[in-house]
């Protein structure tokens, strides 16, 4: 039985985008093999999560009852985290129970608050004290890799890779990093030196890398300097969702066309190319709306960017959609647009394939890469994005021919085959450890 030591930073339904969602798939896939177990730790258990098929556990639910640990981190300095308060008074402030040093040249001191079991409270989110969080949850994975028993840790994303590095260092255990986006997809180049000094280390410390396509691939190798041999490109996947619902029957009467943006409304998704394509198609017809379903920084100058053209009368935000709504939105859909600047991979095109949309991708996405039947434009040619919108609305022939071949394209794309490959990378790397 191979069992893996796995950190995440989400997981349904407790999600802000596709990071938990390839999460969820994934566990889901390697759960169908046989000899693999999977430990999967987030920093905030709630308890409605959807883990039947995995153990999920919580750095919440921990109680931080080691006396030291100790590990230095090329993004900072030597950390040391020791436990103080053997004689507590009671009713005491937190800080008497728990305190975090950290040792460095002018010898601050941050305090680590827990609760009266000695457990340290995490929000889940990406709240003002991300960094601390983070930080913190490499606490509990130290601990956490004294208490369980597993051969090789997996790590997603940068919140993760801190934890990864401490459970390895605790552990001795080889380290996999899973690279879903870099600080160069987020920041559309301008990288934060914070984030992107975590992410060096986590990939220097890695004993293997895996990314979400080629894409991601070469900007690891290329902006972090790590070796072509070290990192592996598999693809993410979708969850089956069985057949898609009719859009007849959702469409309330309506014979209007649904054009849909959803995710992110950051630099890194392109939403403003949407709304200016949005307003070239709305120029030649009158039968069609517009819908951005997202949240984020840009949401309020994407507004007013609808405003000042004009189209307000025909254009909708939804806010933030996940789960059940993201179907229903699809259901409602014509049409789907993912005119992403940098997408590392992108799932959503897939779920909107599989629901019966067709698909708009930019060729700057890491699903262009595996995609067949989906039309593939540059994220900047707003002439060509508006062009194929009033196509694909105006020859019902042209849609159907992409829905159905995109439909049983998507519904052949699912984590099975993904999570066989990721299953492989795990045992090439302990082989390679031993050798």
């Amino acid at each position: 039985m191979l069992k893996v030591l796995m950190f995440g930073w989400e997981f349904p339904p407790h999600i802000s985008g596709g990071l938990g969602t390839a999460c969820y798939g994934l566990t889901k896939g390697l759960s169908k093999i046989k000899n693999i177990e999977v430990i999967f730790v987030v920093p905030k258990y709630f308890g409605d999560e959807e883990s039947k098929h995995v153990q999920l556990i919580g750095a919440n639910q921990i109680p931080v009852k080691i006396t030291q640990v100790a590990y230095e981190l090329n993004y900072g300095k030597l950390m040391e985290w020791v436990e103080v308060g053997s004689k507590i008074i009671p009713y005491t402030s937190p800080e008497d129970y728990y305190q975090l040093k950290r040792e460095s040249s002018n010898e601050k001191q941050l305090l680590l608050q827990t609760d009266s079991q000695g457990r340290i409270p995490f929000s889940g989110g990406y709240g003002t004290n991300l960094y601390n969080e983070i930080n913190n949850y490499s606490l509990v994975a130290a601990q956490l890799s004294k208490i369980y028993d597993f051969d090789i840790i997996h790590a997603h994303d940068w919140l993760t890779y801190p934890a990864g590095i401490a459970a390895k260092q605790a552990s001795g255990k080889p380290l996999v990093l899973h690279v879903h986006a870099t600080d160069f997809d987020r920041s559309g180049g301008s990288v934060n030196p914070t984030v992107y000094a975590i992410e060096k280390e986590g990939m220097n410390r890695a004993d293997a890398i895996i990314t979400v396509s080629n894409l991601t691939r070469n900007t690891v190798i290329a902006n972090y300097s790590i070796s072509p041999k070290k990192v592996v490109t598999i693809h993410n996947a979708v969850e089956p969702i069985g057949l898609p619902i009719k859009q007849t029957n959702l469409k309330n009467g309506i014979d209007e066309k649904i054009v849909t943006f959803l995710g992110r409304i950051t630099l890194q998704k392109g939403p403003e190319y949407f709304i200016e394509a949005a307003n070239k198609v709305l120029q030649k017809m009158e039968n069609v709306r517009f819908v951005m379903a997202g949240s984020g920084d840009m949401m309020h100058k994407m507004v007013e960017r609808a405003a000042r053209l004009g189209i307000t009368d025909k254009f909708h935000f939804t806010g933030f959609l996940k789960g059940a709504d993201v179907l229903k939105m699809f259901s409602k859909s014509d049409l789907y647009i993912m005119p992403s600047v940098s997408e590392p991979f992108g799932i959503s095109p897939l779920e909107a394939m599989q629901s019966g949309v067709p698909v708009i991708i930019s060729k700057q996405s890491g699903v262009s890469e595996i995609l067949k039947h989906a039309i593939k434009i540059d994220f900047w040619d707003i002439d060509k994005m508006a062009n194929a919108i009033y196509s694909i609305l105006s020859y019902p022939a042209l849609s159907n021919f992409i829905k159905q071949n995109g439909l049983a394209e998507a519904n052949n794309l699912i984590w099975d085959k993904p999570a066989k490959k990721v299953y492989q990378v795990y045992k090439k790397t302990l082989r390679n450890v031993k050798a």
